[in-house]
C-alpha cells in the first residue's frame, strides 16, 4: 500500500490549515492509501487527532512526506534530515513587516518561519500552493514545479443553527445597516483601516449602522490601537469586537449582516471570504495579495482602502437591491467551486501524477 503522511505544526480547531489537513487525509485514506497526520502539538478537540512528530519512526515510513507550511517550526529540522521524498502545501506566512511595530517576538517568528521555507526547497520534489498569490512566493524561492492545489473546504461542516440569544440581540438592537469582518485581529488584516472606512459610512450615509469584528487577537497592542481608535472615533456601542465565538454564534452574525467588508492586506487565501458568500452575503474587499484569487467575479474589488471610497462602495452596493443579488448569486458560483468532493479529487490525481511519474 502506498503511504502519504502529513506535517502540520499544530493541529487546532477552526483553523483552515488543519481542517485542510485532516480532509486530505480522510481523501487519501478513502482512494486506499496508507495516511497519517503528525504534529508537534494538537490543541482543543483534536488532542487526540492524529500522532506526535516525535513518535515518526526513525527509518524511512512513506512514499511520500507532505509538509502543511503556514508558519515557523522545529519539525522543518527535521525534514531536512529525512530520508522521504517531500511535498510541501503552502498556505503562507504573514511578512514580518506588518507586525514589527506591534510584536517584536511575533515578527521575528515570522522572519525565521520565512528562512525554514526557503531551505526546504532543496528538499522539496513537489510544491503546491492554494491560491496563484502563494504559488508565486514558492517560485521566487526556487521550488519547482509549483501547482496551485485548492484548500480543501467543507463549508458546510461550521453551518448551525444561529445562536438564539445573539440573533434576538442583534435584531433588538439594529438602528441601520451591518458590516462584519471575521478574521485574527492582525496588523495585516488592517481593522484600523476597516473601523476609519465605517466611521465614514456613518458620517455621510447610516449613522444606526454597526460593525461588527470577529476573530482571536493576535498582538495585544494592535487590539488596544483597535479599542482606542473606536474610542477616538466616537464609534463606542456602534462598533463590536466579538473575538471568538462559537460555530452557532458566527452563524447569527453572519445571518444578521447586510455586507462584509474586508480591507486586508495580505492573505494567502481568506476562508472568511468564501464563508459569508456561503451565507449569501455580498463582499466589498480591497484587492490586494490572494483576495482577488478567491473571490473572482463575486465581490466588490476596491483598489483604494481607503475610508472615503470604501464607505462609498458600501453606500452603492446597499442601495442597489439589484446589484446585491447579482454578487450574491456570484457567491454562490465561487462556493460550488469550492466544493469538496471535486477538490479532493483534483488532490488525488495530483499525487498519483506525481509518484508515478517519480516512479517513472
Amino acid at each position: 500500500m502506498t503511504t502519504i503522511h502529513q506535517i502540520i505544526p499544530v493541529l487546532a480547531p477552526h483553523d483552515a490549515v488543519g481542517n485542510h489537513t485532516l480532509q486530505l487525509r480522510d481523501a487519501l485514506r478513502g482512494a486506499g492509501f496508507e495516511s497519517e497526520v503528525f504534529s508537534e502539538m494538537r490543541l482543543g478537540h483534536l488532542r487526540d487527532v492524529g500522532r506526535a512528530i516525535s513518535d515518526y519512526p526513525s527509518q524511512r515510513a512513506a512514499d511520500l512526506l507532505i509538509y502543511q507550511s503556514s508558519t515557523g517550526s522545529t519539525a522543518v529540522d527535521w525534514l531536512l534530515k529525512r530520508p522521504e521524498p517531500l511535498a510541501v502545501n503552502y498556505h503562507n506566512i504573514t511578512p514580518a513587516s506588518f507586525f514589527e511595530a506591534w510584536d517584536d517576538q511575533g515578527a521575528a517568528s515570522m522572519r525565521r518561519a520565512r528562512v525554514q521555507l526557503g531551505a526546504l526547497a532543496r528538499r522539496s520534489r513537489l510544491a503546491l500552493a492554494d491560491s496563484p498569490f502563494n504559488a508565486a512566493e514558492l517560485t521566487d524561492l526556487g521550488y519547482a514545479p509549483v501547482v496551485v492545489a485548492p484548500l480543501l473546504l467543507d463549508l458546510d461542516a461550521r453551518l448551525a443553527e444561529p445562536d438564539a440569544e445573539v440573533a434576538a440581540h442583534l435584531a433588538r438592537t439594529r438602528a441601520g445597516h451591518h458590516w462584519l469582518f471575521v478574521g485574527r485581529l492582525a496588523p495585516n488584516k488592517c481593522q484600523h483601516d476597516l473601523i476609519a472606512a465605517f466611521a465614514a459610512y456613518r458620517l455621510a450615509y447610516d449613522s444606526g449602522a454597526r460593525l461588527t469584528l470577529i476573530g482571536s487577537e493576535a498582538a495585544p497592542s494592535y487590539s488596544d490601537a483597535l479599542y482606542g481608535l473606536i474610542d477616538d472615533l466616537g464609534l463606542h456601542g456602534a462598533v463590536t469586537v466579538a473575538g471568538s465565538v462559537t460555530d452557532a454564534e458566527l452563524a447569527a452574525y453572519y445571518d444578521d449582516a447586510d455586507v462584509f467588508v474586508c480591507l486586508s492586506r495580505h492573505e494567502g487565501f481568506c476562508v472568511p471570504l468564501l464563508e459569508a458568500m456561503r451565507h449569501d452575503v455580498p463582499v466589498v474587499a480591497f484587492a490586494a495579495a490572494a483576495v482577488p484569487d478567491t473571490v473572482g467575479d463575486a465581490a466588490v474589488l476596491l483598489q483604494d482602502p481607503s475610508p472615503v471610497p470604501v464607505a462609498a462602495a458600501v453606500r452603492e452596493l446597499l442601495e442597489d437591491s439589484r446589484f446585491g443579488k447579482e454578487l450574491v448569486e456570484a457567491g454562490r458560483r465561487v462556493v460550488a467551486e469550492h466544493a469538496l468532493a471535486p477538490s479532493a479529487a483534483t488532490w488525488l490525481e495530483l499525487l498519483r501524477s506525481h509518484l508515478a511519474g517519480v516512479g517513472g
